[in-house]
């Protein structure tokens, strides 16, 4: 579909919610779509932990950006169905999400994402997120 990593920077740009979280595109290709988030206190609960929320957010806008590449000119890609398992509490310097399109389709994609917490050098799987997108036509 031709989508640069400016492309997917500006597509988030277009979302006031990914922008307050601090979520940004790192990498961008056909069908798959990387964003980190650089964590501060405002991303944690109580346990001071990242909110689940904060991490489900992330996959889930990350995962419609990687299904956006591949849908035709014309539609956006909006989320119909979404899971989130949580494997350990995120905590770190940075979150990294990698979306990757496992099929597409003409009217719904199937999405995976892994979310890992870096920290120190180190990374661990913190989330595991799956989503069935819709595309639906654009309004002009």
């Amino acid at each position: 579909m031709g989508f640069d990593l400016g492309t997917v920077k500006g597509f988030f740009k277009l979302s006031p919610y990914m922008v307050d979280l601090g979520v940004e595109p790192v990498a961008v290709s056909d069908g798959s779509v990387t964003t980190q988030l650089l964590l501060a206190q405002r991303h944690t609960q109580h346990t001071g932990h990242v909110h689940a929320g904060v991490m489900a957010a992330m996959a889930d806008h990350t995962m419609g950006a990687a299904a956006q590449t591949l849908a035709p000119a014309g539609f956006w890609v909006l989320t119909a169905e979404l899971k989130t398992s949580l494997l350990r509490p995120g905590q770190g310097e940075r979150l990294v999400c990698e979306a990757t399109v496992l099929k597409p389709g003409r009217m719904l994609s199937f999405v995976e994402a892994e979310v890992h917490a870096e920290a120190g050098g180190q990374r661990t799987l913190v989330m595991k997120a799956s989503a069935t997108m819709a595309l639906v036509p654009q309004r002009s």
